[in-house]
């Protein structure tokens, strides 16, 4: 972490912490980039256990040199500019995370409850950086989520499993018809859900999409040749679509024998 950067985060960490209705702090992986690089951005996930601050006072709290100020409807994130560091605020309810949590581990009857959401919310509780907690919630979450039995990927994989397919359909559609808008949605419709269904497969919660590509190739169960079709299908230069859709089907064909 660049020395500038932990100075924010040593800041904020100081003010939101003294908060009594924040439980748990953690940095989000986005901020060990530079911050030259256009993908940094200072997040921070704050647990909250009961109540904070109101937006206008939050904004008042967090210092005289915050610009551009703004909070979501729900009040739930806060977004703004310390000179030219954007940071992310996001607020998040204890008793609602431990419900998510439940639901993952034994209620697989309110699975649907987030199956859309994906897991990436789970990634970001068991990976990001703890950087303030006031017990032991956050390291008892993170123990319920290792222990997550077979159950749990095997209905998560049929649901994004199954998008993929939709997907590959419409992408033979979209090639038929040499739809080239309707080909590029669906062609990243099917790459996201193709690397979903793998994170399933390997019992790994989904990253962010920035971090999807070097994620998944590392991942220890792959089609066989997957790296080098996953790379091809990539690639921007001017291919046929014919080709990247046979690619496409051999990449879901494959996962799906896995």
């Amino acid at each position: 972490m660049k020395y500038k950067t932990k100075v924010l985060v040593d800041r904020f960490t100081e003010i939101l912490s003294s908060w009594k209705g924040v439980e748990c702090i953690t940095l989000n992986e986005a901020a060990l980039q530079d911050t030259l690089d256009p993908y940094f951005a200072l997040i921070l996930d704050v647990f909250c256990g009961g109540g904070i601050p109101g937006a206008d006072e939050r904004c008042r709290l967090l210092g005289d040199d915050v610009a551009a100020f703004e909070s979501s409807s729900h009040g739930d994130k806060d977004r703004f500019l310390i000179g030219d560091i954007p940071v992310r605020l996001e607020y998040k309810k204890t008793g609602k995370i431990d419900e998510f949590v439940e639901i993952a581990c034994s209620k697989r009857e309110s699975l649907w409850l987030i199956k859309d959401s994906g897991t990436y919310g789970f990634y970001r509780l068991a990976n990001c950086d703890i950087i303030f907690s006031r017990s032991n919630w956050i390291h008892d979450v993170r123990k319920r989520l290792e222990n997550i039995d077979n159950s749990f990927w095997i209905e998560m994989r049929s649901t994004v499993q199954s998008k993929m397919e939709h997907f590959l359909s419409d992408l033979g559609a979209a090639c038929f018809q040499g739809d080239k808008f309707h080909y590029l949605i669906a062609s990243a419709g099917f790459i996201k859900t193709a690397c979903l269904t793998l994170f399933c497969i390997n019992k790994c919660f989904e990253p962010s999409h920035r971090a999807y590509f070097n994620q998944v190739c590392a991942l220890p169960v792959l089609p066989e040749s997957f790296a080098a079709e996953f790379h091809t299908f990539l690639d921007t230069s001017p291919a046929e679509l014919e080709s990247r859709f046979y690619l496409a089907k051999l990449i879901a064909q494959k996962i799906v024998m896995l």
